[in-house]
Order: structure tokens, then sequence, then C-alpha cells
């Protein structure tokens, strides 16, 4: 066995997360002919989420779970402290194993977790590979506006500082190379796209003939995903109540910070037919094939530079999708090329209300239409063999140089 990889990762199984997920694969793939070892925090998103009730997987490497401090609830002070405290629990690994160490994946916390684990590779002249799942502290700013421009003007050198030391930087679309690359003045070969995959089998596994729920009960509309501040999900509530069609529900499934709020929300307005609902691991395709319209809000600018996680599981499921999204984004132009959903202004219940009152008077077979859209065009672009295959061969590449 030739070589030996670490990787650094802010979240792995059992967190049921898309991140977790990637890392798990990648370790899985590369341990095939290399010596892999990842590090990462002990469990915690999404925030909610028991644990208790998860078997902890058996791996074919060594993970080590860090005694570092997590914060799994929303909080800008709780989360760099987080940041810190993983970073530098990595960066003494990376010291005391230097010599055990031929090249590092660092898809872990922005933006201080990523710099100890720069500094470290760069003290020790090991390759590191920086994997971009957000950008920060653009993110940041964009949850507190009032000092937004504070936040980039003081960090964004930071995150410049980052990406130029690595050896190697992973953007998750092309939108958000073109970013990086102008506003940290960085060359754009120094940055390689790898679009966040799902494994594709998974959803292919259920029976074709079950991609139309039944609607005699309740035309379904559905979120699935992390119930968090930027999701928007509030507004779809407000959306969901103002259709007033009771034949019609919302599901909102998934755990987050924001939950507590939302369920207090639909109480005080006094919303019908929404439900709220666990999604146990593995259980995201039959889940989501409950759905008769899959829902994917995201508040203004969040998406802007990259492609939401749950947009490929979404269309894997060859559900119509709704995006309440920027419309120069990303994930609108995915869905206007896929042409298997509608994209709608973000943070407009009414122009949202009135899509959803329109989508639920169509015909199954023009949504099952739609949906398989969406599914043909995520096998080309988003499938776990094409996406993995090249992540791997980034990695391979960096170490035999």
């Amino acid at each position: 066995m030739n070589g030996k990889v670490l990787i650094l990762s802010a979240v792995f199984p059992p967190e049921p997360v898309v991140s977790a997920i990637l890392s798990n694969d990648l370790a899985m793939a590369l341990s095939d002919q290399y010596e892999v070892t990842v590090l990462s925090p002990t469990p915690s998103r999404p925030y909610g989420f028991n644990f208790r009730q998860v078997v902890k997987g058996q791996f074919a490497f060594d993970h080590i779970s860090l005694p570092s401090y997590i914060c799994p609830k929303s909080s800008v002070i709780g989360r760099f402290r987080e940041s810190h405290s993983f970073g530098k629990a990595t960066a003494q690994f990376i010291y005391n194993q230097q010599n055990e160490i031929d090249v590092i994946y660092a898809n872990t916390w922005p933006l201080l977790a990523q710099y100890y684990a720069v500094k470290a590779a760069k003290k020790r002249n090991i390759p590191i590979i920086v994997h971009i799942q957000d950008i920060y502290p653009e993110s940041l700013a964009n949850k507190i506006p009032l000092f937004g421009s504070v936040v980039n003007y003081l960090l964004r050198p930071l995150d410049a500082l980052i990406l130029r030391n690595a050896t190697k930087v992973i953007a998750i679309s092309e939108k958000m190379k073109v970013f990086l690359a102008k506003t940290r003045n960085i060359n754009p070969s120094h940055i390689e796209v790898v679009i966040n995959w799902q494994d594709e089998q998974r959803f292919l596994q259920l029976q074709e003939n079950s991609i139309t729920s039944d609607k005699i009960a309740h035309f379904t509309f559905m979120y699935l995903g992390n119930i968090g501040p930027v999701a928007g999900c509030d507004l779809l509530i407000d959306a969901f109540g103002a259709t007033k069609n009771e034949n019609n529900r919302l599901i909102i499934a998934g755990s987050g910070s924001m939950k507590e709020n939302l369920v207090k929300h639909v109480s005080n307005h006094n919303v019908k037919n929404i439900e709220f609902w666990l999604v146990p691991d593995g259980q995201v395709p039959v889940t989501q094939n409950k759905a008769d319209i899959l829902l994917l809000p995201i508040k203004k600018g969040a998406a802007s530079t990259s492609i939401p996680s749950k947009l490929p599981a979404y269309m894997f499921s060859a559900k119509p999708i709704i995006a309440t999204v920027d419309h120069d984004s990303d994930t609108a132009n995915a869905i206007r090329e896929a042409g298997c959903g509608w994209v709608v202004e973000p943070e407009n219940p009414a122009a949202l209300a009135a899509l959803m009152q329109k989508v639920c008077e169509m015909s199954n077979e023009e949504l099952d239409t739609i949906g398989l859209k969406g599914r043909e065009f995520a096998l080309k672009h988003y499938s776990k063999n094409i996406n993995l295959g090249n992540l791997v061969s980034i990695i391979e590449q960096e170490m035999i140089k």
C-alpha cells in the first residue's frame, strides 16, 4: 500500500449531512489503494439530531474523533470557537504525525480550522487540498447585514491567505471558482471544480412506478434538509398558508437550529396541514418519494456562488422543484437548463403562493415528465461515479508530484 492520506472533515458519519457523506465516500474510495486516516469532531450536526439511536459504522480506514469544542446551534461566537478548537487539534496532529502524511484533504470549518491546517501543512511541507463548501466571510456577512461590510473587510484577507497557501483549492461550482479567483486574487488554475455528488443508486433503487405520490388525500409540498437560518423555511410556511387550500399539505423534514422557531411560527399563525418530520439516517430517497413537489428556499444572496447539496438529491428523486433563489445563481441556472421546475424570486411569499396554487392543479403525467428531466440532468452532472472520481484524481496528482 503506497501513500498516506489525512482527511480533515468538519462532519462525518454518523452525522447525516452531505459533507459527512462526501468525506466518507472519499475515504472509502482512497482506502482501496492508500492508507487513510480521518479526523473529525464529536458528531453534532444537524442540531437536534439524536445520535444516541445511531449505530456507529465500521470503516475500512482509521477514524479519530478529536476532543474539540462543538457548537451545533447557530452562534457566531460559538462557531468561531468551534473552528478554532478543531483547527488547533488537527494542526497538532499534523505536527505530531508529519512523517506519516503524504497529502492532506481538508473539508473543514472556515476560517480558523482551515487556517491552522494550511499553516501546519505548509510548515511541514505537506501538500494540502482545501475543499470550499461555502464562501466565507461572505456567508457570515449575509447573516448579519448591518455589519456585513465590516466582516468582509476584516476577514476576507484571512480567507485569501488560506486559499493562496493551499496546494490546491476545490470549489463546488464554476461560479464559485470565478468568484474566488477574482475576489481573492488567485490564479484560476489554482482552483478545481468538483460538484457535490449524491449516490444515485440510493434513488434509482426505488421502483420507477412509485415516482408519483398518492394525491387522493393531499397534494404534498416538501422541504427536506437542514432547518437553519439561511433556508428560509418561514417563507414557505407563509406562502403555503396564503394558498388556503385544504387539499394540500406542507412537510418540513429534517432537523436544525430554526426548527423550534418554525413550530412556534405555525402555531402562532394557525396554519393548517403543516407537518414536521424527522428523517432517519439513510431515508432521504424514501422520504422525498412521498412528495409531489420539492421546495428549495434560500435567502437572497446565499446561493449566488454555490449549488446547495439538496438540489442533486431533489433531482435524483425525479420530483419537480420549486426554488426560491437568486435568478442568476448556479441553482437557478441548473433548474432552468434541466427543465425540472420553477424559479421564484427569493423572499416573495405572494409569488410562491401563486405558483404553489398553479402546480397543484397539474396532472400526474405533467409532473412526472418535469421530475424525470431533473433525474436525467443529475445523472449527467451530479452522480457519485463522476464527481468522486474527479476528486480522487486531484488528490492522487498531488501525491505523485
